[in-house]
């Protein structure tokens, strides 16, 4: 595209008089705050109950921010993955150790009585067990 002479410099004109850009400043603005700035043990807290206390102690009115609250559910998260984990593990290593006996000796010492698994003593889980097991029980006795 060709200008003609007057009009190239009426363009030379308006451009002296824009104004300049201003200066972008230095400060370095991110997300995460200094590690040398002091946070405070909300936002530090890893544990879900002491975390939970935390939050009531700052908490004026018992009312949370959302943010933290997510927080909170977040950090639970992590801890029942943890616990599942370390559950499914041990089981894990139970189911191999029980494939681990010898194979040869299939007949041989063989016990009738049930392996009870591990119940907290007077829970439901344990009174359903044991009536499970009378009901077999009985069963057998009729055939």
């Amino acid at each position: 595209m060709s200008f003609d002479s007057h009009s190239l410099e009426r363009l030379r004109e308006l451009g002296r008089q824009l104004p300049k850009p201003l200066p972008c400043p230095d400060v370095n603005i991110s997300e995460n705050p200094p590690a040398n700035k002091r946070r405070h043990r909300v936002e530090t807290e890893d544990d879900p109950q002491a975390l939970f206390k935390e939050l009531m102690q700052v908490s004026p009115d018992g009312n949370v921010p959302p943010h933290l609250m997510a927080r909170l559910r977040e950090i639970e998260a992590k801890q029942e993955n943890q616990v599942r984990n370390v559950l499914i593990s041990k089981q894990s290593n139970e189911i191999a150790q029980s494939n681990n006996t010898p194979t040869n000796n299939a007949g041989k010492n063989k016990t009738t009585l049930p392996k009870r698994p591990r119940l907290t003593p007077g829970s439901e889980e344990e009174s359903l067990y044991i009536a499970f097991g009378q009901l077999l029980l009985e069963d057998e006795d009729e055939s």
